[in-house]
């Protein structure tokens, strides 16, 4: 391998490197959220649960758990046949090199069921 051949395959892999950096903390934060949602499964479902109790819930587990990226105003709960959808859809854009960014479309969901 030429020295030209591995300075463009360690700045392939230096680019590449940098992209899983940058979009780790966006990840571990749909876990966070994901992780509120089934928390909120867990604790409301096949009990009388409602729609204030449950964004109650959200609320409190969004501040327990640091979650910064969306407001438990963005989770939408809304009643269905036999209990309750909650979904927590949102768009998280992170800049990566200048002006390119990554943008990254999130969408979870649980029925709670009553």
């Amino acid at each position: 391998m030429t020295t030209l051949g591995f300075l463009i395959l360690t700045i392939f892999i230096g680019v590449f490197a940098f992209g899983i950096i940058r979009l780790s903390p966006v990840y571990l934060n749909y876990l966070k959220v994901a992780g509120v949602l089934d928390g909120v499964y867990d604790e409301f479902d096949s009990q009388s649960a409602t729609i204030g109790a449950i964004k109650k819930s959200i609320n409190r587990r969004f501040d327990i758990d640091s979650v910064g990226v969306i407001d438990d105003r963005d989770v939408k709960v809304t009643p269905e046949d036999g209990g309750f959808s909650v979904v927590a859809e949102y768009d998280h854009t992170v800049p990566f090199l200048g002006n390119v960014y990554f943008t990254v479309k999130f969408d979870k969901s649980v029925l709670i069921r009553r």
